[in-house]
């Protein structure tokens, strides 16, 4: 079992920066990948950043050049760096987490879920 709690959400002007982070706890030892995901309101939940291996990471076009994904090890805490915000990024963020690093490469629904934390972009 993997639990992930995620924080860093708010509410920010258009042009603006937040970082949201997410804290793992648990069998952690069993994540290969993890990933951001968002869903706003009438939309499918999407991937938006996922980092695997040693330094491997992958980004949805809408976001290249913006988002950036991190992981502390040492911390067991993964980040997710926005700048540059648009309306359009506003959605409840989640955390996810998988022990087979192709479940979220093969757009498959990972095990583990965090609660989600609201990002509002106001223009």
């Amino acid at each position: 079992q993997v639990q992930l709690v995620e924080s860093g959400g708010d509410l920010v002007q258009a042009g603006g920066s937040l970082r949201l982070s997410c804290a793992a706890s648990g069998s952690i030892f069993m994540i290969n990948i993890m990933g951001w995901y968002r869903q706003a309101p009438g939309k499918e939940r999407e991937l938006v950043a996922a980092i695997y291996g040693v330094s491997s990471s992958y980004y949805a076009d809408s976001v290249k050049g913006r988002f950036t994904i991190s992981r502390d090890n040492a911390k067991n805490t993964l980040y997710l760096q926005m700048n540059s915000l648009k309306p359009e990024d506003t959605a409840m963020y989640y955390c996810a987490a998988d022990p087979q690093i192709q479940t979220i490469l093969d757009a498959r629904l990972p095990d583990s879920w965090g609660q989600g934390t609201q990002v509002t972009v106001s223009s």
